[in-house]
């Protein structure tokens, strides 16, 4: 699409407006696609909604339960570095 090309689209007696094609090949957005609307200045902003809501580490941190008793750093550098190398060596 040319940044001088104008696309135009109808909003239905539903509401419903489709967007252009290529517009939505640029994007990547595909049927069933959520998209956020914010108003802006003469018109009105589409953005693709996030999968997630957004979260703080703090929100989060510690929700999942582990399991036997805690690893020190060292353990876990050591448990990451063995994990590596067995990937590495069946490759």
């Amino acid at each position: 699409m040319r940044a001088q090309e104008r696309l135009t689209a109808t909003v239905s007696t539903k509401g419903q407006v489709v967007l252009p094609k290529a517009v939505r090949r640029i994007l990547g957005w595909e049927a069933g696609t959520r998209l956020v609307v914010e108003e802006a200045e003469g018109g009105v902003l589409l953005k693709a909604a996030r999968a997630f809501a957004e979260t703080r580490p703090e929100d989060v941190f510690g929700c999942l339960a582990g399991e036997g008793p805690a690893r020190s750093v060292e353990e876990m550098k050591a448990g990451v570095l063995a994990e590596a190398k067995r990937r590495h060596a069946g490759g």
